[in-house]
């Protein structure tokens, strides 16, 4: 059983960066996917990034694409969500998940696609 917990959230102004943070506990596979999603108030969640547990498969929203980078550290069972040049629209509450052994032919961007979530954490950027 995974569990996962997020931290890194803030404050920061339009242009700034911030890490977030998404430690595993338990037992990872390497079909796993960890992904980010947000949530704005009054939104639906939406896809944020991906990578694969095993490997270097990333997969990023056309609306962080060039600006969020994901990345692992197996050491750690840490998976970062790096943010850079944010945005007011970027403000939201931020969610890591993992999906089950995943073997779909698409990257898994639907929240169905994952089973468990951590608690989010906000991220709120100042324009």
């Amino acid at each position: 059983q995974v569990q996962l917990v997020e931290s890194g959230g803030g404050f920061v102004q339009a242009g700034g960066s911030l890490r977030l943070s998404c430690a595993a506990s338990g037992r990872t596979f390497s079909r796993n996917h960890i992904g980010w999603f947000r949530q704005a108030p009054g939104k639906e969640r939406e896809f944020v990034a991906t990578i694969r547990w095993s490997g270097t498969s990333t997969y990023y929203a056309d609306s962080v694409k060039g600006r969020f980078t994901i990345s692992r550290d197996n050491d750690k069972n840490t998976v970062y969500l790096q943010m850079n040049n944010l945005k007011p629209e970027d403000t939201a509450v931020y969610y890591c998940a993992a999906t089950g052994a995943y073997g779909g032919t698409r990257y898994p961007v639907l929240t169905n696609d994952y089973y468990l979530w951590g608690q989010g954490t906000q991220v709120t950027v100042s324009s």
